[in-house]
């Protein structure tokens, strides 16, 4: 008989489980002293149990020790605690390093790949990794260019590596992986390299491939039972993919993988999303493109597709899907439900039962947005406004005023939920765009854009171009919402001790109330923050963690050293003022509170 966990999902309540999960993650994520998985745990909250800093004492943080990576460029993610050990990666070329706690931060083992670095052109939008997993005494890493690899937590040592796509075509990695049971879960990266994007899963103990399943092809690619899996409630049917791409199209198709995996042991179903259709060029790709954009349910063993939802049908404006899917269980109209919420790029949050993918709230978590009136909820579809849709103007004409602009009201950054509160706490980009399409054609392993890109803060917005919000995913209203100079690029976390923590561009950690959002705590770092807050306990006392380190596509200008104002499909121009405020590094700031 197998034994039975208790596992905390987001809402805190307690659900008895078979043993489903993965033992060791399961065993980690039940410490909050640790953090094995970059969400913190399955169900993506973000929310850490420790308390020993809190609302009031928040103020007195100070810097207890720091660790340069040695790495300049974009550091998403964020370490790894488990037991005495910590857990450091890097950007490109993706060195982890093993650091002793006990042994005052003493570096036991370091990982450094040999990677070619041909690979780092081909990579979007800087060479970011959001970080390692932690699984059954081994360290998962997935590199830049798409080997992942096993490694013995306590020496480092390679048990095995696997090769999960080619560079040369345009494959890279900048995602972590989801260690679920018996495998290891991982993405890939390549939409504006026409790629047909897949998830995939390996087998824990040797990395032999169990399956792998397309984002958008034929059914048997995308590993869906076409009168089983469902859309909107109803079976999607025979070939629901490829009957919405233009002949053979859906081969470079695009509907990458580059974001987070979500994961509910009770209804033994992983959720992530999906990418932006290839080319950006929509005139080009008449159709809804499926599934591009879309949120999967699916099972970890097979892979097999339980439900499905397009959230930008055809999209004009590279509004990729591919931020977390955050699991909660909370009260709908009286009723306890299975919720997964959802922060689109492209300015909408969604809130769907992860049981069936009924779309419950489709609501904006940003009023600049003007793509789109509303999402029809008995449909699923956007209201697209004609004016800025960047296909109906045309090829070569430049659709202005679009709001969001392609980074979205929010990229990869994750949110946190805190279920004392029963809210998200969502680090957002308030940026507009101008986007002109233009004709492109496809070359194996070359650029496969199709658009020229400006940004600029949102109208009425007096120069920000962020916000940090509070969001009530039931309802779908922002409750209160902090202003950011810069877009709120880092991660966010929520805490026990009813503290949300975020990062800034410009390099700054905040506390904040997480009932009032007042600011109650921050510190300059040596450079911007895109990485992810953590937190863990050592010795009894709480620390909190952050990677800084500019980059990612914010920061592409100062990461890759561009000043094009279109480089960086955009950013360059739209975040030129950053240079004045950070600059390049790559430093994790672990701070406490002074001893008594």
């Amino acid at each position: 008989m197998r034994a039975v966990h208790l596992l905390a999902l987001g809402a805190g309540i307690a659900i008895a489980t078979p043993a489903m999960a993965n033992e060791s993650v399961l065993k980690s994520i039940a410490n909050p002293a640790e953090q094995a998985l970059q969400t913190v745990d399955y169900a993506n909250t973000r929310y850490s149990k420790l308390d020993q800093i809190n609302a009031s004492n928040v103020k007195n943080l100070q810097v207890a020790w720091t660790f340069s990576t040695g790495v300049l460029r974009g550091h998403e993610g964020s370490p790894l605690v488990v037991g005495n050990m910590m857990y450091v990666h890097t950007p490109f070329p993706n060195i982890v390093y093993a650091l002793d706690l006990d042994q005052g931060s003493k570096i036991v083992w370091k990982y450094e790949p040999k990677q070619d670095p041909s690979v780092i052109p081909v990579m979007c939008c800087d060479t970011v990794n959001r970080g390692l997993a932690y699984a059954d005494g081994t360290i998962l890493l997935h590199q830049a260019d798409t080997t992942l690899v096993s490694l013995d937590a306590k020496t480092g040592k390679v048990n095995w590596s696997v090769k999960n796509g080619d560079p040369s075509k345009g494959e890279t990695n900048t995602a972590t992986v989801l260690p679920v049971k018996d495998k290891v879960i991982v993405g890939i990266s390549g939409g504006e390299f026409g790629v047909q994007c897949h998830v995939t899963a390996y087998n824990l103990k040797d990395g032999k491939k169990a399956w792998r399943a397309y984002s958008v092809g034929t059914d048997d690619q995308l590993l869906i039972d076409p009168e089983k899996t469902t859309d909107m409630g109803k079976p999607i049917g025979k070939d629901s993919s490829i009957k919405t791409w233009e002949g053979d199209q859906w081969k470079t198709g695009g509907g990458c993988t580059w974001g987070w995996f979500s994961y509910d042991p009770k209804l033994d179903l992983f959720y992530y999303g999906s990418g932006n259709p290839s080319t950006w060029n929509p005139k080009q790709r008449p159709g809804d493109n499926k599934w591009s954009m879309t949120v999967f349910g699916r099972n970890p063993d097979t892979g097999v597709a339980k439900w499905v939802y397009q959230m930008t049908p055809h999209d004009e404006w590279d509004f990729d899907g591919i931020n977390e899917m955050i699991l909660t269980d909370q009260k709908v109209d009286g009723k306890e439900r299975p919720l997964l919420t959802h922060f689109d790029r492209n300015g909408f949050g969604y809130t769907l039962d992860r049981a069936t993918g009924e779309l419950l709230v489709a609501e904006k978590y940003d009023p600049a947005v003007n793509w789109a009136t509303k999402v029809d909820l008995k449909t699923g579809r956007p209201q697209v406004v004609s004016k800025y849709s960047t296909e109906q103007n045309g090829e070569d004409v430049n659709s202005k005023g679009i709001c969001p602009a392609a980074l979205g009201s929010k990229d990869q950054q994750p949110a946190a939920y805190s279920p004392k509160t029963s809210l998200f706490y969502v680090p957002t980009n308030h940026v507009c765009m101008d986007y002109e399409p233009f004709k492109v054609s496809y070359t194996p392993g070359q650029p496969y854009v199709g658009a020229t890109l400006s940004m600029y803060p949102a109208p009425n917005s007096h120069g920000g171009m962020g916000n940090f919000i509070a969001w009530d995913g039931v309802n779908g209203k922002i409750k209160w919402s902090n202003p950011e100079q810069f877009s709120a690029w880092g991660g966010a976390l929520a805490t026990a001790g009813d503290v949300v923590f975020y990062g800034t561009l410009e390099g700054y950690l905040k506390a904040v109330d997480a009932k009032t959002g007042k600011e109650l705590y921050k510190f300059k770092t040596p450079s911007g923050i895109i990485g992810n807050v953590m937190t863990y306990e050592h010795k009894g006392k709480q620390h909190i963690g952050v990677l800084s380190g500019v980059g990612g596509w914010a920061g592409i200008g100062l990461a890759a050293g561009l000043t094009d104002p279109n480089a960086g499909l955009g950013a360059v121009g739209g975040y030129a003022a950053l240079s004045s405020y950070t600059n390049l590094g790559g430093q994790l700031t672990v701070f406490a509170l002074p001893n008594n």
